[in-house]
């Protein structure tokens, strides 16, 4: 009687105790070409993939190679590199609709073309004045210097600073003129430049859906190697 109680008591702690955890099976080929086997991931494939496997053989994981540190340093600068170069390209991404809404059609891109070149022309404008004011003043002095044709060291010291100051004045608008015609050239370059991306972009509406442009698919292309 007394051993009967004892095994019923038995039966019933087991019953009570959780289910093991199946154990796993750990399989590679070493660089041998051997199929390895075991129930802890094996060291003779550390630099190969291994699979984990259930007790029934499906495979519960895939282990990647384990890397060495100077591995690792070099994924990590690689992702570094690919996820900065993803970040430039969702900024050209953003640049580039930014740049669609100021100019929905070429109509609108010429129109600010020709306002940003009317304000290079209005300075211009000025500059010109201020060269016309100033012939206008050396004419008086030229006259005053008539005076002293014969002698022009006898002139006052006041007149001869009047007409130096007047070259250099003169000098220094049309070095600004100069300057203004470059001026427009690069501002034509930039809406040139503009013009060739916008042409491009405007095309790209136009694209059949389900195509990306070029600068998602790059993105998209850049994806696995920030995993």
């Amino acid at each position: 009687m007394a051993g009967a109680l004892l095994a019923g008591l038995c039966m019933a702690a087991a019953a009570q105790q959780p289910a093991q955890t199946p154990a796993s099976i750990y399989t590679c080929v070493d660089k041998a070409g051997r199929k390895l086997t075991s129930d802890r991931p094996i060291s003779e494939c550390i630099d190969r993939e291994q699979r984990e496997l259930g007790p029934s053989g499906t495979v519960r994981r895939v282990i990647g190679p384990t890397l060495t540190d100077h591995e690792r340093a070099a994924l990590d600068v690689q992702r570094r590199k690919a996820q900065e170069e993803l970040h430039r390209l969702q900024e050209e991404r953003r640049r580039e609709r930014v740049l669609v809404a100021r100019y929905p059609d070429q109509a609108a891109h010429d129109a600010e073309r020709m306002a940003a070149l009317a304000l290079v022309d209005e300075v211009s404008d000025a500059a010109a004045t201020r060269i016309l004011a100033l012939r206008q003043q050396r004419k008086a002095l030229d006259q005053e210097m008539e005076f002293y044709r014969k002698d022009p060291a006898k002139a006052p010291m006041k007149l001869r600073r009047q007409l130096a100051e007047n070259d250099e004045g003169v000098q220094e608008q049309q070095r600004f003129l100069a300057a203004q015609e470059q001026e427009k050239g690069r501002v034509n370059q930039r809406f040139n430049a503009e013009l060739a991306q916008l042409r491009r972009l405007w095309a790209a509406q136009n694209v059949p859906l389900g195509t990306l442009p070029a600068a998602d698919a790059a993105a998209s292309a850049l994806a696995p190697a920030l995993r």
